[in-house]
């Protein structure tokens, strides 16, 4: 399957201003091929503690974005928005996942980053997701979760996929960089880590978003622009690896 990560500016608390940014680069990772595409973190606001602002209810106008671009481009679309239940007064950050004919997927983020208070604006996830996504076992987690090993090995054998959308700042671009690769070998899986780039909130991000595969290696990466990268994964590649390289079954 072909993948795309698109690396992106946000339009700080502008949901309209980035639908119509990112649109036509979707439609440009549909026509290059991609069967699924992934944007960032918070991708339609920023990463945003005003959620009297900023939340929206159950299939808002981000959601709505996802599934009719997915439904329009006949692709697999991936993004996490700021998404308020009706029977919760604080919203989840929610990575949503909408189908080509319009079904959506959504994992909750487990854990709100607190070093940022986003613990008091936001509802943590309790629950893992994992899609077949036309024969690939993708996992959803965002940003701040990349830090919990323990959560990427209770889901390793069945993940051939990580989806790793962020917000992650310059200031920590190397933790990004080696925890990326750090989940692609330890769970022998590819590990799809999708950062923006520009300010917000008076902080700078670098992008360095990249696609790691199961042996650790960089199959695309992306600096401090916005680029679309394009890579093919398998699922025969995550077997192959797991086959050659029996370390998962020693776990204890």
């Amino acid at each position: 399957m072909r993948i795309a990560a698109i690396q992106h500016d946000i339009a700080w608390e502008d949901p309209d201003a980035n639908f119509a940014h990112l649109a036509p680069r979707i439609a440009g990772a549909a026509a290059a091929g991609a069967r699924l595409v992934v944007l960032t973190e918070m991708y339609s606001t920023g990463f945003s503690m005003r959620t009297e602002r900023t939340a929206e209810p159950v299939d808002g106008p981000s959601t709505r974005f996802l599934v009719e671009q997915a439904r329009e481009h006949d692709v697999w679309l991936a993004g996490s928005l700021p998404e308020r239940p009706a029977d919760l007064e604080t919203p989840f950050n929610t990575l949503l996942l909408a189908a080509p004919d319009g079904a959506t997927h959504r994992y909750r983020k487990i854990h709100p980053f607190t070093y940022s208070g986003e613990h008091e604006h936001f509802s943590a996830g309790t629950d893992f997701t994992t899609v077949d996504v036309e024969g690939l076992r993708v996992t959803l987690f965002v940003c701040y979760d990349l830090r919990f090993a323990d959560e990427f090995w209770r889901t390793g054998l069945d993940t051939d996929v990580y989806l790793v959308p962020a917000n992650w700042p310059d200031a920590r671009r190397r933790h990004w960089q080696t925890l990326l690769r750090a989940r692609a070998i330890e769970n022998q899986a590819y590990v799809v880590g999708v950062n923006r780039v520009g300010s917000g909130d008076g902080l700078d991000y670098a992008g360095d978003s990249a696609v790691i595969d199961p042996m650790g290696e960089t199959l695309v990466s992306a600096a401090a622009e916005e680029a679309t990268l394009l890579t093919e994964v398998t699922a025969e590649r995550v077997a192959e690896v797991r086959d050659r390289f029996r370390f998962l079954p020693d776990r204890r």
